[in-house]
């Protein structure tokens, strides 16, 4: 999956659980600035999570078909989360939000000014669990990254030392070159010297051949 991706995912889902947080306070503020103040960021909130929807859209569609489908489907639940959203700060803003929010508390009998629907409470557990299972593939990337960092170092680890192994072997084979040229030059030296003494010998056996010839000659002609 995308990191970009990933990563708009991860905001939207922050600030769809604070958005939930601040329309169940608002839905208890009596209409004044300070609920006023209030719908301002839960509106101001929602605009922003709309460009995050936009931009996971964008970024899922240019996925490749295997992951754009897994990014797809998520980005449904969000765009139903939102509309969620949206018809929650149309009934905190209408009129008689306070009156039906105290009627509902009262049917409850929660007195705690925190207390929220069934519903409400539902999207709450599922923009954690979804800040939960972005967390989760945020560490596994991280491990899977330290995991790749640790083998990029072994794999370099492993070409320095078949480096020095390399720079070793072409010394000992510079040393055998040398040696070889050394014993090139002993074997052609060797080479001349026999050549030398074999024109010796043959000059000694033809001299001795004349010698003979010249001593035949000599006393058949006395």
């Amino acid at each position: 999956m995308s990191d970009v991706f990933e990563g708009y995912e991860r905001q939207y889902c922050e600030l769809s659980t604070n958005l939930t947080r601040k329309c169940n306070s608002a839905s208890l503020l009596p209409h004044g600035d300070e609920k006023k103040g209030k719908l301002g960021e839960i509106k101001s909130g929602i605009d922003e999570a709309d460009v995050l929807i936009r931009k996971m859209d964008l970024e899922a569609r240019s996925l490749q078909p295997s992951a754009k489908a897994a990014c797809l489907a998520k980005l449904r639940e969000y765009k139903s989360d939102l509309n969620q959203l949206k018809k929650e700060f149309k009934r905190v803003s209408s009129p008689d939000s306070n009156q039906a929010s105290r009627e509902e508390l009262m049917e409850s009998g929660a007195a705690d000014f925190h207390s929220v629907s069934a519903d409400q409470r539902e999207r709450l557990t599922m923009s954690v669990e979804r800040l939960d299972q972005s967390s989760d593939r945020i560490r596994e990337s991280r491990r899977t990254m330290l995991e790749t960092e640790e083998l990029g170092v072994s794999i370099l680890q492993d070409l320095s030392q078949q480096r020095q192994t390399l720079l070793h072997s072409h010394s000992k084979l510079h040393g055998v070159d040398e040696a070889i040229d050394k014993s090139k030059k002993v074997l052609t030296a060797m080479s001349r010297r026999m050549t030398r003494n074999k024109w010796i010998v043959t000059s000694v056996i033809v001299a001795l051949i004349l010698a003979i010839i010249l001593i035949i000659s000599f006393k058949l002609t006395h």
